[in-house]
């Protein structure tokens, strides 16, 4: 099993108060239930208010790598993505369980 993690920071002049933030917040906590692969899906906004904190967070449980890759194509989730690349930079971990 992978357990997919991604944090996500926004861009500096974002925030929750911009339309993109809360359009890429709806459509991330969607991609559970429009990419098959993914057995667990869970989606967070932060709640810390460390300068170090990232403000969003997804996590995902897939099968093995061939699911982690199809995850990663699939068109629904590629439209997250760009969503979130507009206002935010992201780090991952892909950690097997």
């Amino acid at each position: 099993m992978i357990r997919h993690i991604v944090l996500f920071k926004f861009k500096p002049g974002i925030s929750w108060d911009d339309p993109r933030a809360l359009e890429a917040e709806g459509m991330a906590a969607k991609v559970g239930g429009e990419v098959p692969d993914l057995q667990e899906w869970s989606t967070g906004r932060n709640i810390s208010t460390r300068p170090i904190a990232y403000d969003f967070a997804v996590i995902g449980l897939l099968e093995d790598e061939a699911a982690l890759d199809r995850y990663l194509v699939h068109p629904f989730h590629q439209e997250a993505i760009r969503r979130w690349r507009e206002i935010s930079e992201w780090v991952i971990a892909d950690l097997e369980e």
